[in-house]
């Protein structure tokens, strides 16, 4: 798979306040925005860790980190399932 670069242009001053490097900055903002766009149900967690740069574990780590559920499953799916396996 081919990867793009989109530039993001940040003030310089932004590195000295943070007091990290522009790869230390990058790898913030790569799993920012994978959790967001996780988060607005737009990437799979699959597709979302892939973007984070991390490992599955520790994307999910981040993930509840920042108090983002990483299943979505609503209630009546939950006993759905459960009436399915009690047939089994």
């Amino acid at each position: 798979m081919k990867n793009i670069t989109i530039p993001i242009e940040i003030p310089s001053d932004l590195m000295i306040v943070l007091n990290e490097s522009e790869q230390e900055i990058k790898s913030h903002f790569q799993a920012s925005i994978a959790m967001m766009l996780f988060k607005e149900e737009k990437l799979t967690i699959g597709k979302a860790t892939q973007l984070s740069g991390l490992s599955r574990f520790e994307f999910e780590k981040l993930l509840a980190k920042n108090k983002i559920p990483i299943s979505n499953l609503k209630i009546d799916q939950i006993f759905g399932d459960v009436e399915k396996l009690q047939k089994l």
